[in-house]
């Protein structure tokens, strides 16, 4: 989040009268919180653009208390992209290439130590939908695709809700 995000967020709350919320300026691969200190770590299609997913999921455990919920949206791909979306920025920009399998993200949230981890929502884009708009339009120009190799790789991309759990108590390692 930006400086400008985190004022509207606490702006936001304070008109709605949430007392039980608190809105941080950081990264997301070193949250400005203390160990156990935090109730819900939440993102919504954030975790995408880190370069080191395990390294955001092994934060979001050291901050959440014991019985902490990770409540996440975000995308993830069926199959792997094509090498010339993978490398292209606008792609990036728009939440897709820096997506991963959604087999090895669910298993990098496991490995950070969360259990009971749930897909509780997924929903494929309708390319009609993708295709109108403009960032799209645009990045399909850029990389000179059309509309049916569009709908490929469109087919790969899905955006998923996760729920985790920080284990009451840590099994011995």
């Amino acid at each position: 989040m930006t400086r400008e995000m985190v004022e509207k967020a606490k702006e936001n709350a304070k008109k709605s009268n949430y007392r039980n919320v608190e809105f941080r300026l950081g990264d997301i691969e070193k949250l400005p919180a203390g160990d156990g200190s935090i109730d819900v770590v939440m993102s919504n299609c954030v975790i995408n653009l880190s370069p080191d997913k395990a390294k955001v999921f092994k934060e979001s455990f050291r901050v959440l208390r014991p019985g902490g919920r990770l409540t996440i949206s975000d995308i993830v791909l069926l199959k792997e992209l094509p090498k010339f979306v993978k490398e292209s920025i606008e792609a990036y920009v728009g939440c897709v290439s820096g997506a991963i399998i959604k087999r090895e993200y669910l298993e990098k949230i496991e490995a950070a130590g969360f259990r009971d981890v749930r897909v509780i929502d997924e929903t494929l884009f309708p390319i009609e939908l993708i295709a109108n708009d403009p960032t799209v339009k645009g990045m399909m120009d850029n990389l000179e695709i059309g509309l049916d190799e569009a709908r490929g790789v469109a087919s790969s991309v899905v955006s998923i809700k996760v729920s985790a759990v920080k284990p009451l108590t840590l099994a011995k390692r």
